[in-house]
């Protein structure tokens, strides 16, 4: 079973249309592993609390270089305390891999910002 840390390990791969997205069964062997995210609509997402604004966008901001250096950018809803983080693979219409891993490097780096 792939661990937050096996899936923070890995790299995103490109994905192109025509990629189906990962299958039912995929995605309830890796969702387990990722503390409080859910799946619904071909998505995965998890809202994050903060103390207060600052940290709340210093996450923001920590999430931003990830997704820059993985090419994988998550859709945001940002408030005062709260970063609501919503994954999918626009390319393909649904979950792949890459919508874990993020999540993944979300979990094991950026909990302590």
């Amino acid at each position: 079973m792939e661990t937050v840390c096996n899936l923070s390990e890995k790299s995103c791969a490109p994905c192109e249309g025509g990629t189906p997205p990962i299958s039912r069964e995929q995605i309830d062997r890796l969702l387990p592993s990722l503390d409080g995210w859910g799946q619904t609509g071909g998505e995965i997402s998890k809202t994050f609390q903060f103390r207060n604004y600052y940290e709340t966008m210093a996450f923001v901001n920590a999430l931003a270089w990830i997704s820059h250096r993985e090419n994988h950018h998550p859709d945001l809803e940002v408030g005062y305390r709260t970063c609501r983080v919503r994954y999918s693979t626009h390319a393909i219409g649904g979950l792949s891999e890459n919508d874990f891993i993020c999540a993944a490097k979300i979990e094991r780096n950026l909990l302590n910002v």
